[in-house]
Parts: structure tokens; sequence; C-alpha cells
């Protein structure tokens, strides 16, 4: 699903302009966006969570060579999600 799929969805469920839709899915992703950036947990009841995890360096393989390479520590994006969508999913 992408982000215009989203939209239409929306407009479809409450009839409002597909435009304003846009910017209101942007101004949500955009704070979405700073939140995480800033280091905050962005917490979505009965939904999941969205955090900032820290990777820690490890010794990685160029699988074309077999050389070892290392890898460097790295923040990644993880998502947990709520147990409504747990329940939803199953």
């Amino acid at each position: 699903m992408t982000k215009k799929d989203i939209t239409l969805r929306v407009t479809d469920a409450t009839g409002m302009r597909q435009n304003k839709i846009k910017k209101i899915l942007q101004s949500i992703l955009d704070a979405m966006s700073d939140a995480l950036i800033r280091g905050e947990k962005i917490e979505l009841r009965n939904f999941g969570v969205f955090k900032i995890k820290q990777r820690k360096p490890r010794p990685g393989r160029n699988p074309r060579t077999g050389e070892l390479v290392p890898v460097p520590a790295r923040k990644v994006v993880v998502f947990k999600p709520g147990l409504e969508l747990k329940k939803k999913i199953r």
C-alpha cells in the first residue's frame, strides 16, 4: 500500500478533497519523522510502537570475495506491533 492508496481510502471514507488529505497525511508523516530524529518513541495505541534502536558494530563478509569487512554501528527504526494489530493479523 502506498501513500496515494491511503489518501484515496481516506478520501472515500470522509468525502474530503484528495489534496487536503494528502497534506494532512504528509504532515503526520513529517511529525513522526521529526520525533524519531529527536530520538523519541512514537506510540500509537492499538497499532504499535516505532522507535530508534542502536545496532552494534559487527564483522561482516563480502559475499563476492568472502573477505571479512567491518560493519559500523548504526541507528535503525524498529516497529513493534500492538496487541490489537497482532490479533487482527492472526
